[in-house]
């Protein structure tokens, strides 16, 4: 395992850096970003309405938040992978699902309000935590092992 990671070494410093950008984003996010559902969502939200929001300024935030993250997990897969289809491929994949959670989450806000909070929860983390590269990478190892 040794012989590998020395071998790989620039490979594994790089991803680490890419995962430490991560956890700067997730340590810094109250003042790099407008969020209220930030608060919102570490109280007991099922009992509380909707906090009072900004619709341009929530898009802007979510659109860069996703930005970052997007931009981050396809740079973590072309270091992982090197493969140029496979970045087209998840680059597509990324501006379908923010289109469909970006929708979704306006969505249950404008339909819903503060019925459905627990679903708004799972959609917003969607949005603005990296959990697809946490799917990718398992999904495309698997494929470049298969082949």
């Amino acid at each position: 395992m040794f012989r590998t990671l020395q071998k790989h070494k620039f490979k594994f410093l790089s991803v680490l850096l890419l995962v430490a950008l991560f956890a700067v984003i997730r340590a810094y996010e109250d003042n790099l970003f407008y969020d209220p559902f930030l608060n919102y969502f570490k109280s007991d939200f099922n009992k509380l309405p909707l906090p009072k929001y900004d619709l341009l300024n929530l898009n802007v935030s979510l659109v860069f938040r996703y930005g970052l993250n997007m931009g981050i997990s396809i740079a973590i897969l072309y270091v992982l992978f090197k493969d140029v289809e496979m970045i087209k491929f998840v680059s597509i994949l990324y501006v379908f699902f923010f289109f469909l959670l970006i929708l979704s989450f306006f969505g249950i806000i404008y339909f819903y309000e503060s019925h459905n909070n627990g679903v708004l929860f799972y959609v917003r983390r969607f949005l603005i935590q990296p959990i697809f590269v946490l799917l990718f990478v398992p999904a495309f190892y698997y494929q470049k092992q298969s082949k």
